[in-house]
């Protein structure tokens, strides 16, 4: 059975897009008040959240697991729906929020990336990911007034770099699909 990764490489890669692009967002307004910055970021993770929800159930339409892709999603709803529902809570508040749905995203992606081993052979790029985004993640708990600090810049770099290996990631897929389907084309 082929992975539902590959199957939804799009969607993966607008994530990445997204992810981008509030990376940007983030960059480009250091200093900015957190109200706004949450909003930015409650927005980007709603959306992010829908689209991994939709892949996963396409993944489960073709019998597929999918259980990464859907607990990411569930996740990223309930914490976007909260950020664009209270972008005015405390401080430190978003500060445990954010690191903890980095935390838990990172482990959904290493979780996924060893599903993603029938796809394709590098899958260590989403595994450094994982690494990378839940070793953020806890970075910021234990350092958490210089992440207060710095929350705009921290999570701008951080969803920058996550956006560029979701896309480089949804490429690879890309390909891996268009030659699962042409050979299943053949016959």
């Amino acid at each position: 059975m082929y992975s539902g990764l590959a199957r939804n490489w799009k969607a993966l890669a607008a994530r990445g897009v997204l992810a981008i692009l509030f990376g940007l967002f983030a960059l480009t307004r250091p200093g900015m008040a957190l109200p706004p910055l949450v909003m930015g970021f409650g927005v980007a993770v709603l959306l992010s959240g829908i689209l991994a929800i939709v892949a996963g159930v396409r993944a489960e339409e073709n019998q597929e697991r999918s259980w990464p892709l859907i607990t990411e999603g569930v996740i990223a709803v309930a914490v976007g729906l909260v950020a664009l529902l209270r972008p005015d809570a405390a401080a430190r508040l978003w500060l445990y929020v954010v690191s903890g749905f980095v935390f838990v995203s990172g482990i959904l992606h290493i979780f996924a990336a060893m599903r993603l081993r029938r796809d394709m052979r590098d899958e260590l790029v989403l595994v450094v990911n994982g690494m990378l985004t839940a070793a953020f993640g806890v970075m910021m708990v234990l350092l958490p007034w210089a992440g207060l600090l710095a929350l705009g810049l921290l999570v701008g770099a951080s969803s920058l770099c996550f956006g560029l290996l979701l896309v480089v990631v949804s490429l690879r897929l890309r390909t891996r699909w268009l030659a699962h389907a042409a050979r299943t084309a053949r016959g």
